[in-house]
């Protein structure tokens, strides 16, 4: 048994012992960081539903919780400016994990789901990242999601649709408040083949994203109401085994170019390596459409590294180039590492073309760094 996977039975082991407590703990401390792997693969996996072929996906029900199914994730990223032109970002996650692939009890207080959620938030101009994390198991009153109307929430922090289609995220955390009202919500985009998003030999989750929206709200920081305003990335992810014994994580972007147009890419780092057959990119046209890209037909390449107290070594600088195009991305802070039970970089970025002009700003995400 992996450290990674003793890791997460004691994080589990805790919550169980919480799981009659009506303030369920906000962060369990005192553990080593998670490996990617233990949570999204290596494991055993008896049991658990597992995304093998194509499927019709169906909503609003597929807004919610597929329990059967080991791991899920509600995922939003937000690009936000103030009046002042400050920049921020913000990212809001909450993960789903079965203890057990089916029910054991009936009673609520004893639910084999587990809830982790995610919040951070980036000010560029005073050069701060700050991430914090919950933890609750199953319940109405603590952690859970339905399909209808939307909603899925961890104690306070809450992601909901309202009476007119648009959704609100809420949430609050020691020095930061947010409320969002995410409008305008462009169509979905089923990732890979129709959604069924391949990650290697055996390995697939179920994927789509909403690659748009308008956001507009207010954002406290240290007491201070900002009124923001700009754009976003959700996804919706659900899976029993992701990566495979021959991975060590990924690399992940989410832009929005000026333009209109939007970029998704992944590509999965190999032990040995290897460029994975598996990598992926699609790019999204101002007006809607859709194209995919094979391995062979984009490159992520890191230009420049920034190494944390633990002596990690974090990319944050790439060239991407695609369908003839090349753009320099840039961490907004070199230092947005999610010092949180799973260890990741995850923060805004901006895109340049080569002329060096700024013009889009996304997201990116990088995982398995911390276990290299």
């Amino acid at each position: 048994m992996n450290s990674g996977l003793l890791n997460l039975l004691a994080i589990l082991t805790v919550l169980a012992l919480h799981g009659c407590d009506s303030q369920a703990p906000q962060s369990v401390s005192g553990l080593a960081p998670l490996r990617i792997g233990s949570v999204l693969g290596e494991t055993a996996l008896e049991g658990y539903q597992r995304a093998e072929q194509v499927r019709a996906f169906s909503f609003p029900e597929d807004h919610g919780v597929h329990p059967g199914f080991r791991s899920e994730w509600w995922y939003l990223t937000l690009t936000l400016s103030d009046g002042a032109g400050r920049d921020y970002g913000v990212q809001f996650t909450i993960f789903r994990q079965a203890l057990a692939p089916a029910p054991t009890t009936d009673n609520p207080w004893q639910s084999e789901q587990v809830y982790l959620g995610h919040l951070a938030v980036t000010d560029v101009a005073a050069g701060q990242h700050r991430e914090f994390e919950r933890f609750a198991r199953a319940h109405p009153q603590l952690a859970g999601a339905r399909a209808e109307p939307f909603a899925v929430w961890l104690e306070g922090w809450r992601l909901a649709a309202d009476d007119t289609g648009a959704w609100r995220l809420t949430a609050q955390a020691a020095e930061i408040s947010l409320d969002l009202r995410l409008s305008e919500l462009e169509p979905m985009l089923f990732q890979g083949d129709q959604g069924l998003s391949r990650k290697g030999p055996g390995q697939a989750s179920y994927y789509f994203s909403i690659p748009g929206f308008v956001v507009d709200g207010s954002l406290t920081l240290d007491g201070v109401e900002h009124t923001v305003s700009g754009g976003g990335w959700f996804d919706r992810e659900w899976s029993t085994s992701v990566l495979s014994g021959d991975q060590q994580g990924w690399d992940w972007f989410a832009l929005r170019l000026d333009s209109g147009a939007g970029f998704m890419a992944f590509q999965l780092r190999r032990k040995d390596g290897a460029r994975d057959l598996y990598d992926y990119a699609v790019k999204v046209s101002a007006d809607g459409g859709s194209q995919q890209f094979p391995p062979d037909q984009f490159q992520l390449e890191p230009q420049r590294f920034w190494r944390d107290s633990t002596g990690t070594r974090w990319p944050v600088e790439w060239s991407i180039t695609v369908a003839g195009e090349q753009w320099r991305v840039v961490a907004a802070l070199d230092d947005q590492r999610m010092d949180t039970s799973l260890v990741y970089w995850e923060g805004l970025v901006y895109v340049y073309d080569q002329r060096q002009r700024r013009i889009g700003r996304g997201y990116m995400e990088l995982t398995g760094y911390s276990d290299e």
